[in-house]
Formats: C-alpha cells, sequence, structure tokens
C-alpha cells in the first residue's frame, strides 16, 4: 500500500466536497448508524461523511501518524489498523466506504471483500481517475507537459490509478447487488491573492522537486534522456508559473473527476 504525507493529502483532498455533496447520496449517509472510513488518512473524507450523518463515523488506517490529526481535530472514533484487513466484526458497520483508496493498492478486489465482511448493508468508494484529468493554464507549458507527465506515470504505478468504468465492474465482479454510480469533479483554481500553498508548489515545479516525487513511477516509462528532458522543460515551466505569479497574471485550473460506486451486500 502506496503511503503519503499529510501535506500530500490536505493538497490533493482540499476542497473536494465543498461545492457539492449530491454524489454521496446513494451512500444514504442520513440512514445510516455505523460508518467506516477505510484508509481515513487524515480524516478528511471522515469529516464529510459525518456531517451528513447522524452514524458514528470510525476512522481507520494503518499509518496512526496520519490518525493523529482527526485524533486531535475531531472527536471521530480512530483506529491504527489495515485496511485491507479490517479488525472488526462481521457486520460492525453498514456503511464501509474509502476514497482514493482503492487505487493505491495492488489488489482491490481483496480489499472490497474485506470490506463487504465487516458491512452488514453498504460499501463505497470515491475513485480518482487520473487519466481523465484536465489543467487549463496561462503558462502556455504548463498544461502539455502535466499530460505528458500524468500518461507516463499511469504507465509507470504500479497500481491502477485510472480506474475510471473498470470501477463499477470491480464492485460487480466482487459480488455487491444494485451497484449505482455517480460522477464528482474536484474543480482546483490557482488565482490571486495566492496562498501559501500555492506559492509553495509553484517552487517545487521550478525545483522539479514535484517530479522528482514519482521519479521511480515515470523512469519505469520514460528513458534517462526522456526523463532528464521532461524535468528540465518541467523546471522551465515552473519558472515561468513563478514569474507570472510575481506578475499577479498566472491562472490555473485543474479538474479532477471522481467516481463514486456504491454497491449493496448481499443477504447471505
Amino acid at each position: 500500500m502506496r503511503r503519503f504525507s499529510p501535506e500530500y493529502l490536505r493538497r490533493t483532498r482540499e476542497g473536494l466536497w465543498d461545492r457539492s455533496t449530491a454524489a454521496l447520496a446513494p451512500l444514504s449517509l442520513p440512514d445510516r448508524e455505523r460508518v467506516l472510513d477505510a484508509g481515513a488518512g487524515t480524516g478528511e473524507f471522515a469529516r464529510v461523511l459525518a456531517a451528513d450523518t447522524p452514524a458514528t463515523v470510525v476512522c481507520l488506517d494503518a499509518d496512526s501518524d496520519l490518525l493523529d490529526v482527526p485524533r486531535e481535530r475531531t472527536g471521530l472514533d480512530v483506529v491504527a489498523g489495515d485496511a485491507t484487513r479490517p479488525p472488526f466484526a462481521a457486520g460492525a458497520f453498514d456503511l464501509v466506504a474509502c476514497q482514493a483508496l482503492l487505487v493505491n493498492l495492488p489488489d482491490p478486489a481483496a480489499a472490497l471483500d474485506a470490506f463487504a465482511a465487516v458491512s452488514s448493508e453498504l460499501v463505497a468508494a470515491v475513485e480518482p481517475d487520473n487519466a481523465d484529468v484536465s489543467v487549463d493554464s496561462t503558462v502556455d507549458a504548463e498544461a502539455g507537459l502535466e499530460r505528458r507527465a500524468r500518461t507516463a506515470y499511469i504507465e509507470g504505478v504500479e497500481t491502477d490509478v485510472a480506474m475510471g468504468a473498470r470501477l463499477p465492474a470491480l464492485f460487480r465482479d466482487a459480488g455487491f447487488e444494485s451497484v449505482r454510480t455517480r460522477r464528482h469533479y474536484h474543480r482546483k483554481v490557482v488565482e490571486p491573492p495566492y496562498d501559501r500553498p500555492s506559492l509553495s508548489a509553484a517552487a517545487r515545479k521550478a525545483s522539479g522537486a514535484g517530479l522528482a516525487d514519482h521519479e521511480t513511477e515515470l523512469r519505469r516509462t520514460l528513458s534517462s534522456e526522456e526523463y532528464d528532458a521532461l524535468r528540465a522543460a518541467w523546471r522551465e515551466m515552473g519558472r515561468a508559473v513563478v514569474d507570472a505569479m510575481r506578475a499577479g497574471t498566472y491562472r490555473r485550473v485543474e479538474v479532477v473527476p471522481f467516481d463514486v460506486v456504491v454497491g449493496r451486500v448481499p443477504d447471505v
């Protein structure tokens, strides 16, 4: 299972559900009694769930350091443990949900089986379709370079980070009934006045640090010459972003589609 820092989770999930939670309607949150957020990380999704349900919401994650965030900032229950082997009795929850978890697992089908074992009713997954991300930027080179890097990353990463239409089929193959799907779009805008995280992200582009975070995956697809050329172009683009920010002319819009899939655990 891939691991992430609290800063990465904040940067990629912040504001995901601020505009609308309509895509979560199939989870029937007002009717829940006990909900598990599997692979909860710092608890962003758990807080969204808790806001719309009277149920007890439990955060489960293997990384106890990440769980310190919901432990300190919310009143939610937290449990340290492997989301693919949840340490709970059969049927302990009437909803087991996860957000951006299956795309980071080598065997997402096994995780769904584990979720079904501890849910008496519903299992839900909210997963990004990284192959369908769109970027629009006032820096001409940015969208093309991000598309090039994303394509290489998807080919080089060892998990299915672009499930898309395959996610409902994964639920059906796991034996879930009444599988429903919705698509939710996470729109992230960077524009004046620039906040500290946006300035930090621009600096990381200019230094090449952001690209270097995925060097292992990129080098599985790109030759050394191709990777070095991409990194050089990426840093040049980053410097252009920094310059445009200083001039107050930079604007970037990224739209990440998330698929919300819900299935009912079959009666035994």
